[in-house]
């Protein structure tokens, strides 16, 4: 879970897990990063999410990465 502090109250946000019916706005697959804008929430999977990273870095309130589920469910 994630937690971002928030501009107005400074009070814990806390954001749930993503799920199955969260998809990347970039191209539709399984999102495993939600970053948190002023204007919004955008959704992307591990490859757009660091395609975009850079870009987003300065103006996201908070950047949720869930990647590492994608490390986890493949060792079995």
């Amino acid at each position: 879970m994630s937690y971002a502090a928030t501009e107005a109250t400074d009070a814990p946000l806390t954001l749930e897990s993503l799920g199955f019916a969260d998809v990347c706005d970039s191209c539709g697959a399984q999102a495993y990063v939600r970053v948190t804008l002023a204007a919004g929430e955008l959704l992307f999977c591990g490859h757009h999410a660091a395609k975009h990273r850079e870009s987003l870095d300065s103006s996201a309130i908070d950047w949720h990465d869930e990647t590492d589920r994608l490390r986890s469910e493949n060792t079995h």
